[in-house]
């Protein structure tokens, strides 16, 4: 496990520069989870660290494989300066064990809820899960392992995530779209919804 985190913590260096915080938070009965913050002009982005070293397992399956099965990390990237976003540390964490604790397999268009703000104030408890590859490329492992997937985390309202339960992730991406809206913004609104 520990090589291959240390393979994902390089290839996210080499995505986004040098971290330049780190916290570790580990919950009872799994593995260590470390989040890294890293500047970039006016975004900080949020990766975790430790999710994929070991692959999410179907809940159904009776036995868990160590090797096979899907790996991820989550990036959460908000502008800077707006809100107490240094807050989001453990509620990252949180999301990031959530297949050890849970048995969930996180994948693109996944919704994942806190039932707690991200950070204070935030108008956010829950978070869309994107579609990998634009910011930091997959890192391929050694068969039979899956790559480790990097996965981007848009903040939803009540709202949007609400809507998004009803018509799927794809319309709420498309509303995004269509409103211009800076999902960046760590204090935006909802986007209107018809």
């Amino acid at each position: 496990m520990g090589e291959i985190l240390d393979l994902v913590e390089a290839r996210l260096r080499t995505a986004l520069g040098e971290p330049d915080a780190r916290a570790d938070v580990t919950f009872i009965g799994t593995d260590r989870i470390e989040v890294l913050r890293f500047i970039d002009g006016d975004v900080v982005r949020y990766a975790t660290l430790g999710m994929s070293g070991q692959p999410m397992a179907d809940p159904t399956s009776p036995l868990a494989d160590p090797v096979k099965g899907p790996r991820a990390e989550l990036i959460l990237s908000v502008r800077v300066g707006l809100a107490d976003t240094d807050q989001v540390l453990r509620p990252l964490a949180v999301l990031a064990a959530s297949p050890q604790v849970e048995g969930l397999i996180v994948t693109p268009g996944a919704s994942l809820d806190l039932g707690q703000e991200l950070w204070p104030g935030a108008p956010f408890s829950s978070v869309l899960v994107a579609e990998p590859g634009g910011l930091v490329e997959d890192l391929e492992l050694d068969a039979p392992m899956d790559p480790v997937r990097f996965l981007p985390l848009l903040p939803m309202t009540h709202n949007e995530a609400a809507w998004k339960r009803v018509r799927g992730a794809q319309e709420l991406q498309e509303r995004w779209l269509a409103q211009g809206t800076d999902l960046r913004d760590p204090l935006r609104a909802s986007v209107p919804l018809d």
